[in-house]
């Protein structure tokens, strides 16, 4: 039934052309559909080579579906598979107007850990202002998503790295202020 080792590209797995922006419901039944043929319960009277690529396709199979069903693990994929290196944080990605104000939060955190409820509610402030911040650069994510799909380029692909990077920064920011907020 099955021969040679199972695809190793996630969107092979699936079935679907290399792209940025995915229809996650389709990928959501795929998904579904391959768990069932390859889950290793269903192959377990089938003889030991059947039962190994069975287990091997599952394992793959729910590693490619935990990457591309997340849009920046998705993106991160493809962007290392494009030869970018995905593990470098850049502090140029950060506009410096947003370093000043991670200063300053950084300051009333360090207050709010120390109770100060004044120190509280700048902290809440802040964290209001990198949530919108963040849901901006999914939108501009998606943009880049959309864009690449139509006309896949190496400018679009920096481009998002860059994004990814300042999303990365944030994200720990907002992190960080909900943890004291607690």
């Amino acid at each position: 039934m099955f021969s040679g080792p199972p695809p190793s590209d996630y969107f092979a797995i699936f079935g679907i052309e290399k792209k940025l922006a995915l229809d996650v419901e389709d990928l959501q039944r795929r998904f579904y559909a391959n768990s069932r043929e390859w889950h290793p319960d269903r192959h377990a009277r089938a003889g030991a080579a059947q039962l190994a690529y069975a287990e091997a396709a599952s394992a793959m199979l729910n590693d490619a579906w935990r990457v591309l069903r997340d849009p920046v693990a998705r993106a991160e994929y493809v962007l290392k598979g494009e030869g970018f290196n995905i593990s470098e944080q850049r502090g140029r990605d950060v506009p410096p107007e947003l370093l000043e104000e991670v200063f300053d939060l950084n300051m009333a955190l360090e207050e709010a850990r120390n109770g100060d409820a004044a120190a509280k509610a700048e902290v809440a402030i802040a964290l209001a202002k990198f949530e919108r911040i963040l849901s901006e650069i999914d939108s501009a994510r998606d943009g880049i998503f959309v864009a690449y799909d139509a006309a896949p380029s190496r400018e679009a692909l920096g481009e998002l790295r860059s994004l990814l990077n300042r999303r990365k920064y944030l994200q720990n920011l907002v992190r960080d202020a909900r943890a004291a907020l607690v």
